[in-house]
């Protein structure tokens, strides 16, 4: 594939919004922030979902048609990887999320998440696998499928999946209701619409809260959940994730254990075509979003920006894309609460899939389209 020059192309455009009432309102104020522009690394790529880094610059990258490619430092795509598991490519589904091990340097281990062909008949799920990067960076070694969701379906659509590894090694999944299947979001004898945790073997970890419950699956940590497409831990060390919601109530959650986040008993959404869902938009037992967007933004991919290289102004901001508009949304924190959110990248025109903070303190991006590129967010 050709490769990229690495050419600054034009300032992004900024529109601030702020939080008031529960809704998003235009201010009007100016930026504050730092003077941005947007830097492609790479392009050619093939609906790219998600992004990991390795060292000395390089990157790794899934598509989704079911290809996973190591990107060099000066942005030449690499071949497709060998040993990829077979996947069920088709709507949604695809291979997804991907991410290092918090031990790579040493064991060069991953682990990435795809939609799951049935062993015999029809249906598919989400699954997550394990594997080794060889060292020449060409093929994938000792796969091992740790988790297939349960039960298989015939869809092509909701398989959600991002992976979050925990400062104690273990792994957070969130997994897709599978769209057809939403009232399984609210049932314990299944892992649609959840947010599983397990251990880097598959297991189950001590503590998972209904791992001694007849007629659950242990592997649960939270439910009612849709379609998640962004999860990280936060620098309060807590696992924080965003959904889809439909036309409207897209949510960012804190997956606390044990708990029901009501889909689709409560949502901000409606039915596509209209039409109300469920019984409202709050319910005792049920835990309310830490922010909601109506209209639906279609969120995807989400980072804490840790570092200082965009300055002090954005050092703690919840950076996340949207496949919607094409915007990057930097929402600033405080006392537990959204208090105001940054459209940038306005007019960018493509969709963002993920969104990662590099090693070296910048955010980078890969954006869903069939000539996808890998892009950097540059402090000017």
């Amino acid at each position: 594939m050709k490769k990229p020059a690495f050419a600054r192309i034009s300032r992004v455009k900024v529109a601030i919004f702020f939080i008031a009432f529960g809704c998003v309102a235009s201010s009007g104020a100016q930026n504050s922030g730092p003077t941005v522009s947007l830097v492609p690394v790479a392009s050619g790529l093939a609906n790219p979902w998600a992004l990991a880094f390795l060292p000395d610059g390089q990157f790794l990258v899934t598509e989704r048609p079911g290809r996973m490619r190591v990107v060099s430092a000066t942005g030449q795509v690499g071949p497709a990887l060998a040993g990829v598991p077979t996947v069920a490519v088709g709507g949604q589904g695809g291979l997804l999320d991907v991410v290092t091990d918090a031990d790579f340097a040493r064991n060069r281990r991953i682990y990435f998440c795809f939609s799951e062909p049935a062993a015999s008949g029809a249906g598919n799920s989400t699954a997550v696998a394990r594997a080794t990067l060889a060292v020449d960076a060409r093929s994938l070694q000792d796969v091992r499928v740790l988790f297939s969701q349960r039960p298989k379906v015939e869809s092509a659509l909701h398989f959600g999946c991002r992976i979050v590894q925990a400062p104690d090694g273990n792994l957070f999944v969130a997994l897709g209701e599978r769209y057809h299947r939403k009232d399984d979001a609210q049932k314990l004898d299944n892992h649609h619409g959840k947010v599983i945790r397990i251990t880097p073997d598959g297991g189950v970890p001590p503590g998972n809260p209904f791992a001694s419950q007849p007629g659950a699956l242990a592997e649960i940590w939270s439910y009612g959940h849709r379609n998640p497409q962004g999860a990280t831990i936060g620098p309060d060390g807590k696992l924080w994730m965003h959904e889809h919601g439909p036309q409207g109530g897209d949510e960012i959650n804190l997956p606390q254990p044990g708990r029901n986040y009501g889909w689709p008993v409560v949502t901000f959404g409606e039915n596509y075509g209209g039409g109300k869902i469920g019984e409202g938009t709050a319910k005792a037992g049920m835990e309310p979003p830490l922010h909601q967007w109506t209209p639906s933004i279609a969120p995807s991919g989400m980072a804490f920006l840790t570092s200082p290289r965009y300055g002090m102004a954005w050092q703690g901001s919840l950076m996340v894309g949207s496949l919607k508009f094409g915007t990057l949304h930097r929402l600033e924190l405080s006392g537990g609460r959204v208090q105001r959110e940054e459209r940038l990248l306005q007019g960018n025109g493509e969709r963002i899939r993920d969104v990662r903070q590099g090693p070296d303190g910048l955010i980078y991006m890969v954006t869903d389209s069939p000539q996808g590129r890998l892009l950097r967010l540059q402090p000017d």
